[in-house]
């Protein structure tokens, strides 16, 4: 996944460099100029995988050419982009091996071969789909159950046992225009694992499937959703439902702990009214994002301790009507109350957003 990240990256500065077009941060300065980015975004920016001492770019008629300053003389990254498409060369392992990516021309499309190897296995629905229910191995081996609390339990001297995960994988963002050319459908599945080299049936596959089939689901009364398949999608789908922006925050932690006991410190912030966006981030060959727009929803900065002096700024979202919500749904297994009964919140993990308005 580390070197689809690394390819899709260069495809992005390619697509860029010769189309002449706002890069996903520009784009962002220029829709939110007094909205600053949050650390998550910032990781994911195509550019971020580019801004090492060893890499060289160089743009002309020829295309652009992208050398990592690693492997053996003549080995490296090299991209191409014209009539025949873009290649890439990782540098890495027999000639032939490593990774190559073909967009357009003769290469028919976007092909990425990595390698990966893997057994088919269950994908848990994600926890912040409020109309789904939870399988029994989610409810004991999903680190995001202990995200859920009742809202009267948010005051200082709090205390929960809580595990802030942060995925080592990280799918950077597609400029909007390559985004818009790759199919992103449950009935273009087969073309769309062809074009990534994912062979059917692989872990890797059976979590791609996962993710367009939870992007397609209905949504919920009251909700409105949107899976933003590009920084500038989101940027988007969220204006448009909030209009100007006051925020964009996502949790933070000092460090990855284990799961331990944290407490609520003095200083606990409600952003906003009800209204919100938020945005989760989803497993995928890049960065894709579940948004969805509520207007019962409370958001809050909760400072936590943990046990062992770690520190962090919790971004806290609280359901104030989940009355729709699958009976079965994590949240209520876990809490043991009913749908529609008291608010329900949730810490986000480190990689999603909450979009508040001014």
């Amino acid at each position: 996944m580390k070197i689809l990240s690394l390819v899709l990256a260069l495809l992005a500065l390619a697509v860029v460099a010769s189309h002449d077009v706002p890069s996903p941060e520009q784009y962002w300065n220029n829709k939110l100029p007094n909205t600053p980015m949050p650390k998550v975004v910032q990781e994911i920016l195509p550019s971020e995988l580019l801004e090492e001492k060893s890499t060289s770019v160089n743009v002309g008629k020829g295309g652009v050419h992208v050398n990592t300053g690693k492997g053996k003389a003549g080995g490296g990254t090299h991209v191409n982009v014209g009539g025949k498409g873009v290649g890439v060369n990782t540098g890495k392992g027999k000639p032939g091996d490593g990774t190559h990516v073909n967009v357009g021309g003769k290469g028919g499309g976007v092909s990425v071969n990595t390698g990966h190897k893997g057994k088919p296995v269950h994908v848990n629905v994600s926890p912040f789909r409020y109309n789904y229910a939870a399988t029994e191995n989610q409810i004991h081996d999903d680190p995001n159950v202990a995200l859920f609390f009742l809202e009267k339990d948010m005051h200082p001297g709090a205390t929960m046992t809580l595990h802030f995960t942060e995925t080592t994988e990280k799918p950077t963002f597609l400029p909007y225009q390559i985004s818009q050319s790759i199919p992103f459908s449950s009935n273009k599945l087969p073309e769309i694992l062809n074009k990534f080299s994912v062979k059917p049936g692989t872990e890797k596959a059976e979590t791609m499937k996962n993710t367009i089939k939870e992007c397609e689901a209905p949504s919920i009364l009251g909700e409105e959703k949107y899976c933003a398949t590009s920084l500038e999608s989101m940027i988007d789908f969220t204006t448009s439902k909030l209009g100007k922006i006051d925020k964009a925050v996502s949790t933070e932690v000092e460090k990855q702990t284990p799961k331990q006991k944290y407490t609520v410190t003095a200083g606990v912030e409600r952003m906003g009214g009800e209204k919100t966006v938020v945005c989760h981030k989803q497993n995928y060959a890049y960065a894709v994002f579940y948004c969805h727009k509520s207007e019962t929803t409370r958001a809050y900065m909760v400072p936590l301790k943990g046990a062992d002096g770690t520190k962090a700024k919790a971004v806290a979202v609280c359901h104030t009507d989940t009355s729709a919500w699958n009976p079965k749904h994590l949240a209520f297994q876990v809490l043991k109350v009913k749908p529609g009964t008291v608010p329900i919140c949730h810490f986000l993990p480190q990689d999603h957003i909450v979009w508040v308005p001014k």
